[in-house]
């Protein structure tokens, strides 16, 4: 790919776009940013199929070695939301472990931890999704025209 290395950066702002978290106002400045570094890099197996060598980045420069198009950014910041979200889950699931059944059920703690699963299972599903498109589409020119790849499909097909 041609253009710039994509920085971490680019890739974080776009994940803190997709939360909203009162932890990160309490931290200092050095803190979030090692903490969104960790998701970012505990994110990265997650990308199934990238078209560029998803293992090729300088993680003390924090920049990915090629320029990243803004569907793979977008898919990297919802990898991120995904392992976020985990982190959330099982920080309940401790608090949950502290109490007895029915204490823990008397609290909103219960109703958050539901909550939190159902949105962790709407993200899993939409990372799914963005990574089926992402892997249908072929560049077909300089100009960034997309096209579906299962056109090779109907072309060797033996069924028409």
């Amino acid at each position: 790919m041609m253009g710039e290395p994509t920085s971490f950066k680019e890739i974080y702002d776009r994940f803190f776009g997709k939360i909203t978290d009162d932890m990160y106002l309490e931290w200092t400045p050095e803190n979030t940013h090692a903490d969104v570094k960790n998701i970012l890099l505990d994110s990265i197996p997650g990308f199934e199929f990238p078209r560029f060598p998803l293992y090729d980045f300088d993680a003390d420069a924090e920049e990915f070695n090629t320029a990243l198009t803004s569907e793979e950014i977008n898919i990297f910041a919802l990898l991120m939301y995904n392992t976020w979200l985990q982190r959330q889950i099982a920080s309940i699931e401790n608090t949950r472990m502290k109490y007895s059944g029915s204490d823990f059920k008397m609290t909103s703690q219960a109703n958050h931890l539901a909550k939190l699963m159902d949105l962790k299972k709407e993200a899993e599903r939409q990372t799914h999704h963005m990574q089926r498109l992402y892997k249908r589409r072929k560049l077909m020119d300089d100009k960034g025209t997309i096209e579906s790849n299962w056109s090779c499909l109907r072309e060797s097909s033996t069924f028409d």
